[in-house]
């Protein structure tokens, strides 16, 4: 047996004990460490809920806490595919098996010519730090959409933009793996493909269900929650003597009081800066290597949730899955900012459900806990940027010296051509 069928076997081995682990974990949810049965709570109780109007052609269009794009409906009512068992058993079941689909899809593509298998090791053996979270929320499933919208784009820019729009009508962000596209046909084509399939898949919705949009009102009133950049600033406020409290709201502990529509309004200005800086960079970039697409939309999602009003612990599921993309190509920048977000990743299953009445305390451990994990998340946002900036900036060209120079004949330095 060669070292790649033993390094597919390990993952394999890897894959299957850590997700009895976290499978044991979800059983036990009741434990005070693992949150009092609040992460199951969720898929039992609020999907359920949410599933019975659903099947009856209607989004929860008056519940506050419906927040979600019309596609996040179809995954809501997908556990009805195995009638067999329990609504809260079919959904962690396809859960699993979307699990099981990302990792393949990253260790096919890591066995490829010139590719690695750490985008799989990462995936497989990270996730897990997150707990029993991620088979508890839908995020894999729209992780799974964004990571083969991008492994997909090398064979076929239709599939790479349909599946990035599918994404989009789930939980929005992965629209912004189409960032990175290469200039030119490929980009044309996959954003071509991505608005023709959204549009039509949003039609689609519009026609089976009544207010497919009504998440956009839910939308515009969150706050500040406790777990994002501007919630930590708040946490540290409250022992300097800012009197602001923190609340249940919208689906999240937020904080209320003095000065917080100041911070949503510095979050909200700050992703429009983030959005812009991304822009600057697409127009300014020259160089596209096979890593370039993945580096990117790690990027853009690292920048629109360090700036963002939410940060909640399943975002990490997304981070993990696009490190690990970056990580299947051994041109990726990213490889440092992979190791952030994974170090992020294991203090914030320590922010939540561990000690997340620290965090809604606002003891010193809490918001130092919170001042930890994102700061390793702004610090990998940062990091990413810097990066990807100068993996694609121009390569400087030397002029070539003239005949009889001291270079001579044999120390010519030759011209780089940039991609245009």
């Amino acid at each position: 047996m060669n070292r790649r069928h033993i390094s597919l076997a390990s993952l394999a081995a890897l894959w299957l004990t850590t997700r009895a682990l976290m499978l044991w974990l979800l059983a036990h949810d009741s434990a005070p460490l693992l949150g009092r049965g609040a992460v199951a709570r969720e898929v039992w109780r609020l999907y359920f809920h949410w599933y019975g109007l659903l099947s009856h052609g209607a989004f929860p269009a008056h519940d506050t806490l419906w927040q979600y794009p019309p596609g996040a409906g179809a995954v809501l009512l997908s556990p009805a595919l195995l009638p067999g068992l329990t609504y809260f058993q079919a959904f962690v079941a396809l859960t699993l098996a979307t699990d099981a689909v990302i990792a393949l899809a990253l260790a096919r593509a890591g066995t490829r010519a010139g590719r690695s298998l750490l985008g799989a090791a990462l995936w497989t053996g990270g996730l897990p730090l997150l707990l029993h979270i991620p088979l508890a929320r839908y995020d894999i499933q729209v992780t799974a959409l964004a990571v083969i919208s991008l492994l997909t784009l090398s064979r076929s820019t239709r599939a790479c933009g349909v599946f990035a729009a599918l994404g989009a009508l789930v939980k929005v962000w992965p629209a912004l793996v189409l960032l990175g596209t290469p200039r030119g046909r490929p980009t044309r084509s996959a954003w071509t493909w991505a608005a023709g399939a959204g549009a039509v898949t949003l039609g689609l919705f519009a026609f089976v269900f009544t207010d497919p949009l009504s998440f956009l009102r839910q939308q515009s009133g969150r706050g500040v929650q406790i777990e994002s950049l501007g919630g930590t600033a708040l946490s540290l406020a409250r022992h300097a003597g800012w009197s602001g409290r923190v609340r249940y709201q919208y689906g999240a502990m937020e904080f209320t009081g003095p000065y917080v529509s100041a911070v949503a309004e510095v979050s909200l200005a700050l992703t429009a800066a983030a959005l812009c800086v991304l822009l600057l960079w697409r127009v300014r970039a020259r160089r596209w290597s096979e890593a370039t697409p993945f580096d990117a939309a790690l990027c853009a999602v690292l920048l629109f949730t360090v700036t963002s009003r939410v940060i909640s612990p399943q975002y990490l599921v997304w981070l993990l899955g696009l490190a690990a993309v970056c990580l299947t190509s051994r041109h990726t920048a990213q490889r440092p900012v992979a190791a952030l977000v994974v170090a992020a990743s294991a203090v914030s299953a320590v922010v939540y459900p561990t000690l997340y009445g620290e965090v809604i305390r606002c003891t010193w451990t809490g918001s130092l806990l919170m001042l930890l994990r994102n700061g390793l998340l702004a610090a990998a946002a940062g990091l990413s940027l810097v990066r990807l900036w100068r993996a694609t900036r121009p390569l400087p060209t030397t002029a070539v010296p003239a005949i009889g120079s001291p270079a001579g004949p044999d120390r010519v330095p030759h011209r780089t051509l940039s991609t245009p």
